[in-house]
């Protein structure tokens, strides 16, 4: 037995200080990320109050109007009916918006993510 065991050789892995490293790299990460779901779920909610609206007014101003109602039930507060583009390409109505989200990581370091989007077949890349 003792012949079989002196053939294999030792088996490495993590040593203690390793493994504390990737523990906080691995724990760092899932913070960052629990602070990226609020950017993330609020960018959905302008997609879906976009899409919701695209076809309920024909106007700027109602247009303005049903995103602010959306946005109050939806709780996005990082953009507003005025903040959106709204033109119009042969007879549809194109809806275009750009706005920022910052996300604080420390007492001074920020992580700001820019958020765009339109309702045009050509920025959704289905031409």
């Amino acid at each position: 037995m003792g012949e079989v065991l002196a053939g294999r050789r030792w088996q490495q892995g993590l040593g203690l200080l390793s493994l504390i490293v990737v523990g906080v790299i691995i724990v760092a990460l899932l913070i960052l990320g629990a602070k990226l779901v609020p950017a993330i779920t609020e960018y959905l909610a302008v997609e879906k109050a976009i899409a919701a609206i695209r076809n309920e007014a024909d106007t700027v101003p109602k247009l303005r109007a049903a995103f602010d109602r959306y946005a109050q039930i939806d709780d996005i507060k990082s953009i507003s009916g005025k903040d959106l583009d709204i033109t119009k390409d042969a007879d549809t109505i194109v809806i275009s918006y750009k706005y920022s989200y910052s996300v604080p990581i420390t007492d001074k370091v920020r992580l700001v993510i820019d958020f765009s989007g339109s309702t045009s077949a050509r920025a959704r890349g289905a031409q």
